[in-house]
């Protein structure tokens, strides 16, 4: 396909000739459009469990706890699963540029639908959210390397680190400002005030776009007509099945929310099974790329035990900071969604140290197997789960924990994110077979959805009085440590099924 872009005369500098930062301009357009989109969502994150658990008398849903827990648990995993069609969609259909900007708009959508006070309209906002996330996330890092003169070009790392660096800020300022007006003025405002950060994300990207690279308009495989007609009748049968059974279950007055979250739940532990068995499979894989992706199932089953703690972050840990935790540190008084920023804070701060430790050991020929790193993060994850049980057992009865505990909490979680998430994207483009290799960067999306969906599996078997419990946290936390443990012990078997790669 690179002949295709060639032969199409297509370049990848800025139409403008204007630069960012010594970048292609358009970097500065996606910049921006991810800084205010990861502001929306991580604004909207850090609100989502409070206004589920809040009672009715406050402005809340009146959700139990472990039911709240369960959809916060879903609806990240949908985001992450359903990137793997909106890769399709940009590939297929549309292009990169035009499925970002209707994902963005999508996304906004959602944001306000939040902000209508009707339940309704909260869940049809979720829905709507997840799936313009699955459209934008899975392109708009696309676009960041359409700007550069491929893969070795030498600004190229210095853009993704500068894009980054818009994710993290957006991140970071949400639970600030959006999460304050929600818990101290609104929680429809706090949504709204969502919405109006997706718009200005969605404004700047296309105003902006005459900067980016025309390569994002191409639509690199495009569906015939046989195939379209094939999909959208697949696709209409199963939206009836679906119309017809949930139709039935409101009618008899059986519907519930588990019926969504139950199918939900085992689909995203299903398919990524059914991913690896299909690739496993498949016979134009020789034995050496047969033998890696066998030992990329072990990396990838640690991730999903990562990310399954990982990502609760906006869930019990939520919890636990609105609940047993001071909201007074040092006599200043804060609302407990400002816990939520300390992860981003500690990102854009460790991540260069974390950078030149594995640059500054490699050279000292003491650098960990990706093996080992990720053993690490395993037993970091874990780590912080032992600190929440410690930190849930001194918060017994009515007494509220110093905000220290939450603090170090979070640090170890991201100094675990920093030694498996950039590792894990890297041995995935590594260990890929030829044939997959542009698909399997949506297979590693996927750990997170299996890992979310096995703890809202978790937090629905459980229920209230158990999901938030010391022992809720301890038994996680040993299970991820254990994991580390069995990693680390197996080591040279996944070193060799990994071969020449390091």
């Amino acid at each position: 396909m690179a002949s295709t872009l060639q032969d199409a005369g297509v370049t990848s500098a800025s139409p403008s000739g204007k630069t960012f930062l010594g970048h292609p301009r358009g970097l500065a357009t996606l910049f921006m459009s991810e800084m205010w989109e990861r502001f929306s969502y991580y604004g909207m994150r850090a609100l989502l469990v409070l206004y589920m658990t809040a009672s009715i008398s406050e402005g809340g849903l009146g959700m139990k706890t472990a039911v709240a827990a369960a959809v916060y648990s879903v609806y990240t995993a949908m985001v992450y699963l359903l990137a793997l069609p909106g890769g399709w969609i940009a590939d297929r259909f549309l292009g990169a540029r035009k499925t970002v900007a209707v994902g963005g708009t999508i996304i906004m959508i959602g944001h306000f639908l939040l902000a209508v006070p009707f339940s309704g309209a909260f869940f049809a906002g979720l829905a709507f959210i997840a799936i313009g996330s699955g459209l934008l996330k899975a392109n708009i890092s696309t676009m960041v390397g359409h700007l550069y003169d491929g893969p070795n070009d030498p600004r190229r790392d210095g853009g993704f680190t500068v894009f980054y660096m818009g994710i993290n800020l957006g991140a970071f300022a949400a639970p600030l400002v959006i999460g304050t007006i929600g818990q101290s003025v609104s929680w429809h405002l706090g949504f709204a005030l969502a919405g109006v950060g997706m718009a200005l994300g969605l404004g700047q990207f296309l105003l902006g776009t005459r900067h980016l690279s025309p390569k994002s308009d191409i639509v690199t495989s495009p569906i015939t007509p046989a195939e379209k007609a094939s999909i959208f009748k697949k696709a209409g049968a199963w939206l009836a099945a679906a119309v017809v059974i949930y139709g039935a279950l409101a009618a008899s007055g059986s519907f519930t929310i588990d019926w969504v979250l139950w199918p939900l739940s085992v689909a995203g532990i299903l398919i990524p099974v059914l991913v690896f068995a299909k690739v496993k499979r498949d016979k134009d894989l020789d034995s050496t790329e047969q033998s890696r992706m066998s030992g990329y199932i072990w990396f990838f089953v640690a991730a999903a035990v990562f990310w399954m703690i990982y990502d609760q972050s906006g869930s019990t840990l939520s919890i636990f900071a609105d609940k047993h935790t001071a909201s007074t540190l040092l006599g200043f008084n804060f609302p407990s969604t400002w816990f939520q920023s300390l992860n981003p804070l500690y990102i854009m701060a460790l991540a260069p140290v974390f950078a030149w430790i594995w640059v500054a050991l490699a050279r000292r020929s003491k650098n960990p197997s990706t093996t080992m790193k990720f053993a690490i993060g395993l037993l970091m994850i874990g780590a912080s789960f032992i600190v929440m049980m410690l930190a849930m057992a001194a918060a017994s009865g009515d007494t509220k924990v110093t905000p220290l505990w939450l603090a170090m909490v979070y640090l170890v979680q991201t100094v675990g994110e920093l030694t498996l998430s950039p590792v894990g994207l890297s041995v995935t483009t590594k260990l890929a077979p030829t044939k997959y290799a542009s698909q399997m960067m949506g297979v590693w999306f996927l750990a997170v959805t299996a890992g979310d969906c096995v703890a809202a599996i978790f937090q629905l078997v459980l229920g209230d009085g158990v999901v938030g419990s010391t022992w809720y946290f301890a038994v996680q936390g040993v299970m991820a440590i254990l994991a580390g443990v069995a990693l680390a012990m197996y080591r040279k078997k996944v070193n060799t099924l990994m071969g020449d790669v390091h």
